[in-house]
């Protein structure tokens, strides 16, 4: 799995305006719906605030992958948010987030959800992906930055 196939160019914000999670679901995704206009935000709004009900998905240190399922969503959509100054998150470690990996995906589409989420782990637990990660300051950085091997 390419990880450039889940997250496009126009959905990657690498200065996030939000400081609050309620708003940055918002902000992240708009830049979603940009992307796959046919996406009915309220349903997603929705299943994502019923996923983090559940748990938070600030599951790593200064990163959360809020993620879910719903019909209207082509496949798996994904956008990628960087904030400077944090946001609270109600992380499990209780520190700020500043990068967000948002992915909605294909209710049926469960093996797909499986496999970017597996993908994105990968390239989490390698601590020099999130320090390039970090030093990217426009769009096509991170968007090339997805496209390399830290295995």
């Amino acid at each position: 799995m390419n990880l450039q196939q889940v997250f496009s160019r126009q959905s990657i914000i690498p200065d996030l305006e939000s400081t609050e999670k309620e708003e940055l679901f918002e902000e992240m995704l708009q830049a979603i719906v940009n992307v796959q206009p046919d996406i009915n935000r309220e349903e997603a709004l929705s299943a994502l605030a019923e996923r983090e009900s559940k748990m938070t998905t600030g599951i790593i240190h200064s990163v959360a992958v809020p993620h879910c399922r719903i019909d209207t969503v082509r496949g798996v959509a994904g956008s990628i948010g960087i904030s400077r100054n944090g946001i609270d998150y109600d992380s499990l470690d209780g520190k700020p987030v500043h990068f967000v990996f948002m992915l909605i995906c294909n209710s049926i589409e469960d093996a797909l959800h499986l496999e970017v989420l597996k993908e994105l782990s990968f390239k989490l637990e390698n601590p020099s992906f999130l320090q390039n990660l970090s030093d990217c300051k426009i769009s096509d950085d991170v968007y090339n930055l997805l496209g390399k091997s830290f295995y």
